[in-house]
């Protein structure tokens, strides 16, 4: 099969197409014909030999992606003979395999994909749509919420102004340039503002006419946290999933004692709760998408395009889930 390897760390350009042998499912693992493969943000510092949360670096060479969607091709001793030939996504973990045109993965993480997704948008939910889901767990929407979204055409970006206009909130969608706040506002923002305008603060107060807002979700850090902060009314709350306006590898996210709260990790996995709190957000993630509540935005590559898909990613020239397409 065909797979991007990567046999050093470093530079985008190091992740190289090659064949390499095809993956055997072991017991009670399926193999995949990916038609889809999830990027993330993470991809591309586990690349560079950054650890960051990971629980360790990767063993080189190594096949990056831990998120696809395809068709069930092959089963393992004990895997069900059903899934043969049913499109499926599953999240990987931090185990590598998905930059290829095979995957295998244990049975029992598969989730069927509603027909109306197709492969790329199915592993936008998996993995984008999962962390949404979690994100809006501590976030209370509602008639009358005000809830600042910076980074809105990205991936979760573009999940979360989708979910909060459902909700009855009014949304100040934030966005770099005049192309991608265009975006936001084609997605349903009652207000999109190019945060590259040093003057979008003072549009975003003049619009909301002297109140404050009662949410920002927070996947940049930087200036624009800090100028989003200060939008918040009385009681207002600062919801932190990342900081890739500091830059990626450079400390923790801005935060605002009494105001700020980081969502990721345990945080959110103790607020879903369950045997398997993991499945349960992905679950709800799909389930907003089949029932058409939530589109994700999709950034598609060519498989042998996967280093500039890190690039563009690594640049902030992506607008929604960057996937990656064998």
């Amino acid at each position: 099969m065909r797979a991007i390897r990567l046999h050093a760390f470093g530079p985008a350009e190091n992740l190289t197409l090659e064949e390499v042998e095809d993956p055997r499912p072991g017991p009670g693992q399926v193999r995949i014909a990916v038609r889809a493969a999830g990027v993330h943000l993470l991809d591309t510092t586990l690349r560079e030999g950054i650890q960051g949360p990971a629980p360790e670096l990767p063993a080189l060479p190594t096949v990056p992606g831990r998120e696809v969607a395809g068709v069930v091709e092959s089963l393992g001793e004990g895997a069900p003979g059903s899934l043969l030939g049913v499109r499926v996504v599953v999240h990987l973990g931090f185990a590598p395999g998905g930059y290829a045109e095979l995957a295998v993965a244990d049975h029992a993480r598969l989730h069927e994909i509603p027909g109306n997704l197709d492969f790329a948008e199915a592993v936008a939910m998996i993995g984008t749509g999962r962390t949404t889901m979690g994100i809006l767990q501590f976030a209370d929407l509602g008639p009358g919420s005000v809830a600042v979204v910076p980074a809105a055409a990205g991936g979760i970006g573009t999940l979360l102004v989708q979910y909060a206009k459902n909700a009855g909130a009014t949304v100040i969608g934030l966005a770099g340039g005049p192309e991608k706040t265009a975006r936001v506002a084609a997605n349903g923002a009652d207000f999109a503002v190019d945060y590259q305008d040093p003057r979008w603060p003072a549009a975003v107060r003049a619009h909301l006419g002297g109140g404050g807002a009662t949410v920002v979700f927070d996947g940049v850090g930087g200036d624009v946290a800090r100028e989003a902060v200060a939008l918040l009314g009385p009681g207002g709350r600062h919801l932190v999933f990342g900081w890739s306006g500091k830059g990626l590898h450079d400390g923790a996210p801005y935060l605002v004692d009494g105001v700020s709260q980081q969502v990721l990790g345990p945080v959110m996995m103790e607020q879903a709760g369950g045997p398997d709190p993991v499945r349960t957000l992905e679950l709800r993630a799909l389930t907003e998408a089949a029932e058409g509540r939530l589109t994700p935005a999709v950034h598609r590559f060519p498989l042998a395009g996967a280093a500039a898909a890190h690039r563009a990613l690594e640049t902030r020239a992506t607008t929604g889930k960057v996937v990656l397409e064998p």
